[in-house]
């Protein structure tokens, strides 16, 4: 079965896209390639449970294995030397791509407490956009009771857009829930 958020890609968001962005061809139309999500342990005291919490947290989360990741050179001031595990990074494509953006932008972004918006400005320049989640504890899957310790970790998604404008268009027809700009700001400037 076809994940949802794929088939109203498919039936809204593409179609909705070839005509704002005056495409012709259709395979012109930007779309998600991947997401990859990324966590670091960092200088922890304990690096190899943490790493484990770590693993087992993305997992549970993307439904899919990360891969360790490991240093390529020594710190001597964070005590890490090349080789020793320093995180962990899954690749998300296909259905676990459309099925983890659907539960991130319904269900866990707008969990967040006081949650206003995602921020449009995180965009690299060539269509991609990365955003850093703080806490795991957002997402449903996550219990809170089996909670050891708070896991942040930066979410990438990669699109096939060229530019930082039609990436942004993409993400928002789907439904990425961007901060609206501030209304407050604008009008105290047409005042004066």
């Amino acid at each position: 079965m076809e994940p949802l958020l794929l088939t109203e890609y498919k039936e809204r968001v593409a179609p909705a896209l070839k005509e704002s962005l005056g495409v012709k061809n259709v395979h012109q139309i930007p779309k998600i390639e991947k997401i990859v999500i990324n966590s670091c342990v960092g200088k922890e005291a304990d690096r190899k449970q943490a790493l484990e919490d770590v693993v087992s947290e993305i997992t549970l989360i993307t439904g899919q294995k990360p891969v360790v990741t490991k240093a390529k050179k020594s710190v001597s001031n964070f005590k890490l030397r090349a080789g020793d595990p320093l995180g962990a990074v899954v690749t998300l494509r296909g259905e676990k791509m459309w099925d983890f953006l659907l539960r991130f932008m319904r269900i866990a972004v707008p969990s967040i407490r006081d949650f206003r918006g995602i921020s449009p400005k995180s965009f690299d320049g060539r269509g991609n956009y990365t955003l850093g989640v703080a806490d795991q504890t957002i997402f449903p899957e996550v219990e809170m009771d089996k909670v050891k310790r708070q896991i942040g970790f930066d979410i990438t998604i990669v699109t096939t857009a060229t530019n930082n404008e039609d990436a942004f268009q993409l993400l928002k027809e789907t439904g990425m829930p961007f901060r609206k700009p501030n209304t407050k700001s604008s009008e105290t400037e047409q005042a004066a």
